[in-house]
């Protein structure tokens, strides 16, 4: 078992905007009702490098900022970045570009290619040059970037950035990832629970269900992305009590969370 505190949250789907407004909804003190997704501007970038962006990278970004919110030092962090896929819009630019006669790929489509632009950006954003781990964990994506990020903070005795995101594909794609709305979540990890908002005990489980959600329409968020499998998690975390999440990882291998308000 690992044992690591979670300091501080960042979150972003359609219709919330961030980590406040989803406490709100987690807690059952409002029905989630969907919306639009907020216009994406993560201030830490500069708007020439904003503008070479991509919304895949800018929905990861936007979480991270919020999680560290309260945080000085991001130079000094390790940070994981994890997805289903990457970015599948990019993917899809691409491999249409190769298939026309002059293959007019841009410079900028190619250097956004690559799994760990969205890490790239946030070291450029945030100055630092600690090392950052990309995972794509297609269903366990979340479940993937949270054990890496935990063994990470558990073993390096630092605090760990981990970052989940997901975008829908485009058409052409969206037979092979059904991903129906976007969905981010930023966990700043902590090795020390003096400071955290909750600790969680972390260990691989063959046995036990997923967890779901009671409200028909967050468990419809819950399922529309792999990231936001992690709602289940988030509730018992915003509610400050102690239980066990099952989250999906690899068949026939879950991730169990304890969770234990601080």
């Amino acid at each position: 078992m690992i044992s690591v505190g979670l300091q501080n949250i960042g979150l972003v789907a359609q219709g919330i905007n961030d980590w406040q407004e989803a406490v709100i909804l987690l807690r059952g003190e409002q029905e989630y009702s969907g919306g639009d997704l907020q216009a994406l501007k993560p201030s830490m970038l500069k708007p020439n490098e904003r503008r070479r962006t991509t919304k895949t990278i800018k929905i990861a970004l936007q979480v991270a900022e919020e999680a560290l919110r309260d945080y000085s030092d991001a130079e000094g962090l390790l940070s994981v970045f994890s997805s289903s896929e990457g970015d599948l819009d990019i993917i899809d630019q691409i491999c249409l570009a190769l298939s026309q006669e002059d293959r007019p790929v841009s410079p900028t489509q190619f250097h956004n290619s690559v799994h760990n632009a969205p890490a790239g950006y946030w070291s450029i954003g945030s100055g630092s040059r600690q090392g950052s781990t990309s995972l794509g964990g297609l269903d366990g994506g979340f479940a993937a970037g949270l054990l890496e990020a935990a063994v990470q903070c558990a073993v390096e005795r630092r605090r760990v950035l981990m970052v989940s995101y997901d975008q829908p594909p485009p058409p052409l794609l969206e037979p092979y990832m059904p991903i129906s709305a976007p969905f981010s979540v930023a966990l700043l990890l902590t090795p020390e629970a003096d400071d955290a908002i909750s600790k969680l005990n972390i260990e691989l489980s063959s046995d036990g269900e997923e967890r779901r959600m009671t409200s028909p329409a967050m468990e419809k968020l819950r399922s529309s992305a792999p990231a936001a499998r992690s709602l289940p998690l988030l509730e018992m975390i915003s509610r400050e009590k102690q239980a066990k999440i099952i989250l999906p990882y690899l068949p026939g291998l879950n991730l169990q969370v304890e969770t234990a308000p601080c």
